[in-house]
């Protein structure tokens, strides 16, 4: 009997090799013997976004990568199966957040201002627009981590200044404890990662959640892998508290900047949320 992780597997399958024909849900779902119904909420519990979703996923990343090699926005709108570039700019707005032309730019004439700082976890470069914080990283030297910036926004005018918002956002590292999630943010992201992040701004400081959690606080139970992954891509070190999700056994697992400095962060936060407990009892 056919379990429905092998339909999932199959239609994912069937979803990527036939996205230039942009199948509808009735033509996906009568691959794995489904009504459309039952398929569209077996795989959202699977994969964490609808069949369409999905399918806009593969689309608009192969429509990304025909764009960095400078082809048409109307070839590219033929090469991914759309009638026409009005759709392939509806798709861009709607994932990305930007047009097609604003991504084949790469941040073309976009600034951003970029500084160094220190924080108890190690030096970090925060970088801002005018909108906010687009980026803060970890360093393991200042080369690396501008190259890092640069090749996130190749095309984007890259000023070392220190603005009102990078300070705001070193208060948080300075022990102020706030709520980092009223720091204004500038991200270019899916639905689905923002969604995540926006679970990780709800884990109060000094407490721990797990992927499971996060799956569940979105409505996605089954998609741990994808919010692992979207967790993973996170942008905006401790602001977004990545380091607040642990394994379901205990273990503090992986991190994008390592497993030492998520330990001692954890670790930071606790005995902070702890002090602060004390001084209002």
């Amino acid at each position: 009997m056919i379990t429905d992780f092998e339909r999932i597997e199959k239609a994912i399958l069937f979803i990527k090799e036939h996205f230039k024909e942009q199948p509808n849900l009735d033509e996906v779902a009568g691959q794995v013997f489904l009504s459309p119904y039952h398929f569209q909420r077996l795989f959202k519990d699977w994969a964490g976004v609808s069949p369409k979703k999905f399918l806009q996923y593969i689309s608009i990343e192969h429509a990304k990568a025909l764009l960095k090699n400078n082809v048409s926005l109307a070839d590219v709108s033929f090469e991914t199966g759309l009638s026409g570039s009005s759709r392939l700019h509806d798709l861009f707005i709607n994932i990305e957040g930007m047009t097609p032309g604003e991504y084949k730019n790469a941040g073309e004439s976009l600034t951003i201002n970029y500084s160094y700082a220190e924080t108890p976890f190690g030096d970090v470069l925060l970088a801002s627009t005018q909108k906010g914080i687009c980026h803060i990283a970890f360093t393991l030297g200042a080369d690396t981590a501008l190259e890092e910036l640069q090749g996130r926004f190749p095309n984007a005018l890259l000023e070392q200044k220190t603005d009102m918002l990078q300070q705001t956002a070193l208060e948080v590292f300075k022990g102020n404890l706030g709520n980092p999630g009223k720091i204004k943010l500038h991200l270019k992201a899916t639905p689905f990662q923002l969604k995540v992040w926006q679970a990780l701004l709800q884990i109060p400081t000094g407490s721990l959640s797990t992927y499971s959690s996060i799956a569940q606080s979105i409505q996605a139970p089954k998609a741990q892998r994808a919010v692992g992954t979207a967790i993973a891509s996170n942008p905006v070190a401790f602001l977004i508290p990545c380091h607040r999700v642990i394994r379901s056994t205990g273990i503090i697992g992986e991190y994008h900047w390592g497993t030492a400095r998520k330990t001692a962060i954890i670790g930071w936060e606790a005995a902070k949320n702890d002090i602060v407990s004390h001084a209002s009892a």
